[in-house]
């Protein structure tokens, strides 16, 4: 990191071993993006209750060179919070989880649909609530009755669409089809 990790206690007094495990999980988010520049965690904590104890809010704003992210990770209820080392590491875990997001999208591997695919309507089986369409490379993409926008009624053979294709087990099919 290029600038000093900022621990930050509030409503709660400064703990060493505390601070020695956000450092520790700091640490290992560096595994999940090479080029964190700067890590801020200010760990919170409500007054006490009558029935409950403490609760633990845990915040972490990582800055990388494109993007800010902000993990804030509340109790909502969860008595599991009460506990501040279970509080940290569901924090953590979901800062490694938009770290791992945001790489992939980094590096190009999140899955993107292309809406310019372009067809034409080559069968209909409005009796089996699907259709098919040639693709421009000669393929037939499959589409239920469902994923068209404007409505399937509308479609005749050799109607011009436009569609978002998607594999599955069975092959090629048009999750979204636009006329």
């Amino acid at each position: 990191m290029q600038i000093p990790l900022q621990i930050t206690f509030r409503g709660i007094p400064h703990s060493d071993a505390v601070e020695a495990r956000i450092r520790e999980k700091v640490a290992k988010l560096e595994k999940f993006h090479s080029h964190i520049m700067s890590c801020r965690v200010a760990v919170e904590s409500e007054h006490q209750r009558h029935h409950q104890g403490n609760q633990y809010h845990i915040r972490i704003d990582i800055t990388t060179p494109r993007k800010e992210l902000v993990i804030s990770r509340e109790h909502h209820d969860k008595q599991a919070h009460e506990d501040i080392y279970v509080a940290i590491r569901d924090a953590f875990n979901a800062a490694a989880r938009q770290l791992e997001d945001y790489a992939r999208v980094q590096r190009g591997e999140v899955k993107t649909h292309n809406l310019q695919n372009f067809g034409t309507v080559v069968r209909l089986l409005p009796e089996e609530d699907h259709g098919f369409i040639e693709a421009e490379d000669g393929r037939e993409i499959y589409f239920h009755k469902n994923s068209v926008v404007e409505g399937f009624d509308q479609l005749e053979v050799g109607s011009a669409v436009r569609y978002v294709v998607e594999e599955d087990d069975l092959g090629p099919r048009a999750s979204t089809v636009y006329t």
